[in-house]
């Protein structure tokens, strides 16, 4: 195990506030670099100098590590531990918990996040009772945007509940989740008690019960302070493993604590044993934990628990349906519980079948689906077929260009077909193979082809075979909010149909990243069953390669005057705004630029830009040029508000950038972004037009700050540009083979 050197607590870090209790919040880390900094950025929020988070890197083989130290550099209330190998979720926790030095301890999972004035109302309630154990409540965040506050939170007002209390006089308090995330301790306390997290999963179970049974002030906060949030995908309790077994063990280590209390521990045993079976009960039912193979032998351990820790003075449930199952665990009858299990899903299923076929015969009315496409889907998949899209089949473009020219190299064999809408035909290069969009050709061709390469969506009509492959190359580093991240803000999201969205997403097979950043958030925001490629964007290869002779023809052919600065303006579209409004006046702009400068104009494809607002000796439309490659090399600077092609602009060293940011926090507020994007700029940053026409009269794009500015933020986001993202991302794909992060410089 490693400390950073910002291991160590500030000194005067607890007296800074002796009147408030000092809080000690752990939070283990162990791959969830999409999620780790909303969780501490919520937990940092509050302005409290009696807090320190404790961050224990868990032996994490993404870039949580990186990510700890980075938000560790910015607040000297975090500490990072940084370990060697994996321990597990327990173990990390025990290590926060040697490390901590608060008077409370609050354990936190790394993939959920703390509510709006939640820590400062935990400290508030904790100095008010100062109790042994602060019980709070939470909420379930769903993965489709549904928050829903736990179903049992009646039980922090019904009955009103006294300041403090013990589990005697509150027994319900047992019913509660039994998690390490809900409560603050006061570490003393527990220190004293020798309590410990275990090892595997339900590691919590043995330290949360006792600790409640024993306390001799408890007290409750009905609030929601925490969002548990539901991953689609990663979650370790709900992943099918013999690992469940595990909660055999942790629930004897629970009743073994009882069993040291001595008689005391008599009034709880009734309720601990419903408690255990219910939840036992809750793992053998799911259809993600324990493998089939592995069933019978889950009930008769199940049923061996039933009987070794059923108290002489329970009472059977009033449900009957739930008392059916008691009785079939204390006679291990599996067979029986096994039908009555089958007899319940199948009612359950019969109901979802039902809606199902409803609905698939209306999306197939609906869709267009053709006999001719279902008959093809019959016939053999052809093993060396590649269907390639961009931009919603408007052409030959971006990163699938890319690919399919470095796939003509090393994969000869794999035949390219693109799909274009059919008046998008005539832009298709010479000697490109291509089919109409929804012609007979086109449903052909995704029935039967291999690979499927696009920088969006395919359409949610195609059907994708066992053994078609999908590659999401995308289309740019999302400075935005995308994908779920969109769910919180309406003008992105508002008319989005997720369920569509994540639906399409589960076909891809590889997802590719441009940098670090972007890996956050398609983790976050596409939580599908992907391999990440880490390689860069194959479209930029053209811009590390370009040369003098490429940018002087490529100048020419736009009709850039000889001697003249040509600057890119590539503003994005807002989804607050419905039609094209330059954020600026484009012909005053650029006739108060002078005549040394020329505008080439690239409009987002959402618009068509009227020629009337420019002077055209002055501003050159380029909205409609197939190739922003080309207008990148053949500019001399790039302006730019938020558009994703800032990021690729970086890789050009020399090229300044400029960015407009004069609606930033509306910008922020409707669309939501994933960094700062005013606090980490690219190069010159302006909020008016007059600043703007000043900063580049006055040559500030060109000079030794704007420079610095941009060589941090091309290190940053444009690590792995190095000219062979394509290669990398056909090697992977096409030829099966292994390819491996390029190196950072």
């Amino acid at each position: 195990m490693a400390d950073n050197p910002n291991s160590a607590p500030p000194a005067d870090w607890r007296s800074a506030n002796t009147t408030t209790p000092s809080l000690s919040v752990i939070v283990p880390t162990h791959r969830v670099q999409g999620y780790i900094r909303q969780c501490l950025e919520s937990i940092l929020a509050c302005d409290l100098p009696n807090l320190e988070v404790i961050a224990v890197n868990d032996a994490s083989p993404d870039r949580c590590g990186e990510i700890l130290d980075e938000i560790a550099a910015r607040d000297p209330r975090v500490r990072v531990r940084h370990l060697t190998e994996n321990v597990g979720l327990g173990e990390a926790r025990n290590i926060g918990l040697d490390m901590a030095t608060g008077d409370y301890v609050w354990f936190f999972d790394s993939d959920d996040y703390a509510t709006e004035g939640a820590v400062q109302a935990i400290v508030e309630r904790l100095a008010q009772t100062r109790p042994d154990v602060l019980l709070f409540d939470y909420a379930r965040e769903y993965w489709h945007g549904k928050v829903k506050r736990s179903v049992i939170n009646d039980l922090f007002r019904v009955p009103p509940a006294p300041d403090v209390f013990t589990c005697a006089e509150r027994p319900s308090v047992l019913r509660l989740m039994m998690t390490a995330w809900n409560r603050a301790i006061r570490r003393e306390f527990l220190l004293g008690l020798g309590l410990r997290f275990s090892r595997g999963h339900y590691e919590d179970f043995n330290l949360t019960y006792p600790i409640l049974m024993v306390a001799e002030r408890i007290s409750l906060l009905d609030q929601v302070c925490y969002i548990y949030r539901q991953r689609r995908r990663g979650a370790i309790t709900k992943t099918r493993s013999q690992k469940h077994f595990d909660a055999f063990a942790q629930y004897d280590r629970v009743f073994a604590f009882m069993d040291q209390m001595g008689p005391e521990a008599d009034q709880f045993r009734p309720r601990m044993f419903d408690r255990t079976i219910w939840h036992l009960l809750v793992i053998m039912e799911a259809d993600d934990r324990v493998p089939e193979a592995d069933r019978a032998r889950f009930f008769a351990s199940m049923s061996e628990v039933y009987r070794r820790y059923r108290p002489s003075d329970h009472v059977m449930p009033d449900d009957v349906l739930l008392a059916k199952k008691y009785r079939l665990i204390a006679k291990n009858d599996y067979k029986g519980f096994e039908r009555l299990h089958k007899k319940i899903r199948a009612r359950k299923a019969a109901g979802k079948a039902k809606r199902k076929v409803k609905a698939f015969a209306n999306n197939s009315k609906r869709r267009g689906m053709q006999v001719f496409y279902q008959t093809q889907l019959r016939r053999p998949i052809d093993e060396n077929l590649a269907v390639y899209a961009a931009y919603w089949h408007r052409g030959y473009a971006c990163n699938p260009a890319a690919i399919y020219e470095k796939a003509k190299e090393l994969a000869p064999h794999i035949k390219g077909v693109w799909v274009v809408k059919a008046e998008n035909v005539g832009d298709m290069p010479k000697g490109v193979p291509y089919v109409e969009h929804n012609s007979k050709d086109y449903w052909r061709l995704i029935a039967r082809a291999k690979y499927f390469v696009n920088n969006v969506n395919f359409s949610n009509a195609l059907v994708k075979r066992p053994g078609q492959i999908h590659v999401m190359t995308e289309h740019g580093t999302p400075l935005k909010r995308m994908g779920l991240d969109q769910l919180q803000y309406p003008a992105g999201g508002g008319t989005m149909d997720f369920d569509a969205l994540i639906r399409r997403a589960d076909r891809w097979d590889f997802h590719l990243s441009a940098n670090p950043l972007t890996t956050e958030a398609w983790e976050r925001s596409f939580p599908c069953d992907y391999e990440m490629l880490e390689i860069g964007y194959p479209r930029n290869d053209r811009l590390v390669r370009a040369t003098e002779q490429e940018r002087d023809r490529l100048r020419a052919e736009l009709g850039i005057p000889e001697g003249k600065k040509a600057i890119l303006y590539t503003p994005t579209h807002r989804d607050y705004r419905r039609d094209f409004a330059p954020m600026f006046d484009i012909r005053r702009f650029a006739q108060e630029l002078g005549e040394e400068y020329v505008l080439l104009l690239r409009a987002h494809y959402f618009y068509k830009p009227e020629a009337e607002m420019w002077d055209r000796e002055r501003v050159i439309d380029v909205s409609g040029h197939q190739s922003v490659e080309d207008l990148c090399i053949a500019s001399d600077a790039l302006l730019t508000d938020y558009s994703s092609i800032m990021f690729d602009y970086a890789v050009l060293p020399d090229r300044p950038i400029v960015i407009f940011a004069n609606d930033w926090e509306t910008y922020k507020l409707t669309r939501g972004v994933n960094f700062d994007l005013t606090e980490f700029p690219p190069g010159v940053i302006a909020y008016t037009e007059e600043d703007l026409l000043k900063s580049i009269r006055s040559g500030a794009p060109w000079g030794e700050a704007a420079a610095r500015s941009r060589g941090a933020f091309r290190a940053r986001f444009c690590p792995w540009e190095d000219g062979r993202a394509s290669e990398r991302a056909v090697r992977r794909v096409f030829l099966g083979e292994n390819v491996p992060n390029p190196p950072q410089p």
